[in-house]
């Protein structure tokens, strides 16, 4: 894969001059159609409440997502969705289409959790409900509900109001292992997409466009083999896969030291061998390399495959790699995210009561984070000025089919400020009044722009504009994914195995209770923080 691109200065002097363009204010949907986007969604505000704490129940990992998927394709079966399963190979993928005729229109969210942040909601100290189990400590048990309420209102608007189009809603399976996206991109799902809306928590209310300043990645094992002996009767007779991982990771550790500071690299041991007295004829390491553009991530992955056959070499082993996932950098289309932003000013914050400001205090006071009130104004839209340079950081697999299609992503405000990233302390509020509020808001943003879609030629037109003459005047989508490469979809299986069985005991039955808090009596706000 190769990726031309101008120099960083030369990328910069571009962005400043898509800025000073002037862009024609595109015609909106009509005001009362709007209205009445809002008005399906608020009827639909204990639909979402009942999603979000049912998903967040379900707690389930990547790949793994299967009760999720279930529940949330009989509700859209329900609602007149055609749904097709197992769709790119992986079992708990699918897309829920309908309509005809206008636009066709993508609506994506992730729907998997992170092992071992296990968390009572509601609770401001650590807590986990399962010992060692998983949990939403990313709050992705948020988006997809507040996908499906906006997707079902502007489906009733467009049939009472007779408006062309069609929806795809598409879940994001194993986003927090980046590991399906690119597939999905790969098997063509988003062919024939006008225009793709994403949604991710947050705990503001934003949108943006350009470079996103996301870091590209590459997730790969790679597995070393070697041969078994005695560890002590006759260790000269054996080759330790184990020293090739070792030997590898040292060799990294050393090389990163000389890496650009964008750059992120992680990895994890995740075969050392059996046990001490046989030297390991099998060992592995799952690496993550993460860089800014398509051409640095793909330096960053051969030279980790180069240090891999060295480290091989040096212990008389030989070693075999597997891509587990891709993401690319993300890049969110102008004309939609401007569009997507009026419509978030004029949804506004939700109404934070007393109670949610409390909550969020004593959330932050209890985990030691500096404490901030829940946001009351919109974020501004973020643009290449307003970001600035970026020095790298996370990724987001959303960025591979932003690269196929005009998408953006909607951030809607379902947590808490402060709050630590894939930690135990971001599943505190997730199945509270603060996620249910935040994702009804997202909800009528996204059901907004959705009929803006629909309702507006122009708005499509100048969508694919940006796309095809700004965003792909310098580079183009061309990924480390080859077509021998397969969903990891293995991964996650024996642990869900081990630890459902006792995670079923806490699945949200709705026809009982009234919230998930209710359930599990847990009194809101629970202001204990553990602090004299």
């Amino acid at each position: 894969m190769t990726i031309k691109r101008h120099s960083m200065a030369a990328l910069a002097v571009s962005a400043a001059m898509v800025a000073m363009v002037p862009q024609a204010v595109h015609a909106q949907a009509k005001p009362a159609l709007k209205k009445e986007a809002v008005a399906n969604v608020d009827a639909r505000a204990k639909l979402v409440q009942e999603m979000v704490d049912s998903i967040f129940s379900f707690a389930e990992p990547g790949f793994q997502e299967f009760k999720t998927s279930e529940y949330i394709t009989a509700i859209l079966e329900k609602n007149g969705f055609k749904i097709t399963r197992g769709v790119a190979g992986i079992p708990t993928a699918w897309t829920a289409t309908w309509g005809s005729g206008g636009p066709l229109v993508a609506l994506g969210s992730d729907i998997d959790g992170l092992l071992g942040v296990s968390q009572y909601p509601g609770t401001p100290t650590g807590k986990p409900m399962v010992a060692g189990g998983p949990g939403h400590g990313e709050g992705h048990n948020s988006g997809m509900p507040l996908i499906v309420a906006a997707a079902l209102a502007a489906k009733d608007v467009m049939e009472k109001n007779k408006i062309p189009g069609r929806l795809m809603i598409w879940p994001g399976v194993a986003e927090e292992l980046l590991a399906t996206k690119a597939f999905y991109v790969r098997e063509g799902m988003f062919k024939g997409v006008d225009a793709s809306i994403f949604t991710h928590v947050s705990r503001d209310f934003s949108t943006g466009w350009g470079d996103m300043g996301n870091n590209g990645m590459v997730s790969v094992e790679y597995s070393f083999h070697g041969k078994t002996s005695h560890a002590a009767g006759a260790p000269w007779a054996g080759h330790s896969a184990l020293d090739g991982v070792e030997l590898m990771d040292i060799a990294w550790n050393m090389r990163r030291e000389h890496l650009p500071v964008t750059q992120r690299s992680h990895y994890v041991i995740t075969n050392g061998g059996g046990q001490p007295n046989v030297v390991p004829g099998e060992a592995s390491v799952w690496y993550y390399f993460r860089e800014q553009s398509f051409d640095s991530v793909r330096n960053l992955y051969e030279t980790g495959n180069e240090i891999a056959e060295a480290a091989a070499k040096a212990t008389g082993t030989a070693v075999t790699r597997r891509l587990l996932g891709y993401a690319a950098p993300n890049y969110g289309n102008r004309p939609l995210a401007e569009a997507a932003y009026e419509n978030i000013k004029a949804v506004g914050m939700p109404k934070w009561t007393t109670d949610d400001q409390a909550f969020a205090r004593a959330a932050q006071v209890a985990n030691k984070l500096k404490v901030q009130p829940l946001a009351t104004t919109v974020a501004p839209l973020s643009t290449p000025e307003t970001r600035g340079p970026s020095m790298g950081g996370g990724s987001d697999d959303i960025g591979d089919i932003m690269w196929t299609v005009p998408t953006i992503t909607i951030r809607f405000p379902s947590n808490i400020p402060n709050m630590i990233g894939h930690h135990a302390t971001s599943a505190i509020a997730m199945a509270t009044p603060i996620a249910h509020k935040g994702a009804v808001a997202g909800a009528k943003a996204v059901a907004m722009t959705v009929l803006d879609i629909m309702t507006t030629p122009s708005l499509v037109t100048r969508a694919k504009d940006f796309f095809n003459n700004v965003q792909l005047k310098d580079a183009k989508y061309d990924p480390v994914l080859t077509p021998e490469d397969k969903p990891a979809i293995h991964l996650n299986q024996q642990l869900m195995q081990q630890m459902r069985p006792q995670m079923e005991k806490f699945y949200y039955d709705p026809s009982r209770y009234k919230s998930y808090l209710e359930q599990l009596g847990i009194q809101y706000p629970n202001l204990n923080t553990g602090v004299e």
